[in-house]
């Protein structure tokens, strides 16, 4: 029998400065404590990207096989989800300015990250390009195999992936193995090829 861990922490009674103390101590506390738990049997797979990426409708596409109703993630969910015989224990950071300085508190034991980018906000590129190099550079997630999702390929006008990788300049990034995906999280269209290539990484690196 499966065990599945939802945790959405989400409170619209607390302001964003508690939020972000909270969101910085329960990264230690909680990476530790799953970590320990899961060590032997889960893959610990953080989906980062900025807010309305389309991460969460990503990790619930996952999970359940259909759209959930999101609100902005002001902390983070985590849920275990098989796929291929891997149990993935699946971490959505939120995503916002004032959050994503804290996202190295959940670097540690990590074995794998997606990256999400909202396709069609050509505005915050440069800003995603920037949050995506920073997070390459540190200790903890050295080695570890990226899936970059160009998400939201339904909205007209939207960049492609080929674009992206152009603009984002992905092509520098040599310290790890790496991909880009066109996806529509919404539908689940082209997660799976994004899975496949995860898994693939994993079960290599694991042999």
């Amino acid at each position: 029998m499966e065990c599945y861990f939802i945790i959405n922490y989400i409170n619209y009674n607390l302001n964003i400065k508690t939020i972000i103390k909270i969101f910085k101590k329960m990264g230690f506390i909680l990476s530790k404590i799953f970590g320990d738990l899961f060590s032997n049997q889960e893959v610990r797979l953080l989906i980062l990207g900025l807010d309305n990426a389309g991460k969460t409708t990503l990790l619930y596409q996952m999970q359940f096989g259909e759209v959930k109703v999101t609100v902005p993630t002001l902390g983070f969910n985590v849920e275990s989800v098989k796929y291929e015989n891997i149990n993935f224990q699946m971490w959505d950071l939120g995503g916002q300015s004032e959050i994503r300085p804290y996202w190295r508190c959940y670097y540690p034991k990590t074995n794998a990250v997606i990256f999400v980018i909202d396709s069609s906000d050509k505005e915050r590129l440069d800003i995603a390009k920037q949050e995506l190099f920073l997070l390459l550079q540190e200790d903890d997630l050295k080695g570890v195999p990226i899936a970059i999702l160009a998400n939201k390929q339904d909205v007209e006008g939207c960049l492609s992936d080929a674009q992206i990788s152009e603009n984002m300049a992905l092509t520098d990034i040599k310290n790890r193995q790496w991909a880009i995906f066109k996806t529509i999280a919404k539908t689940g269209k082209g997660l799976d090829d994004a899975f496949k290539w995860l898994t693939g990484i994993l079960k290599n690196n694991q042999s």
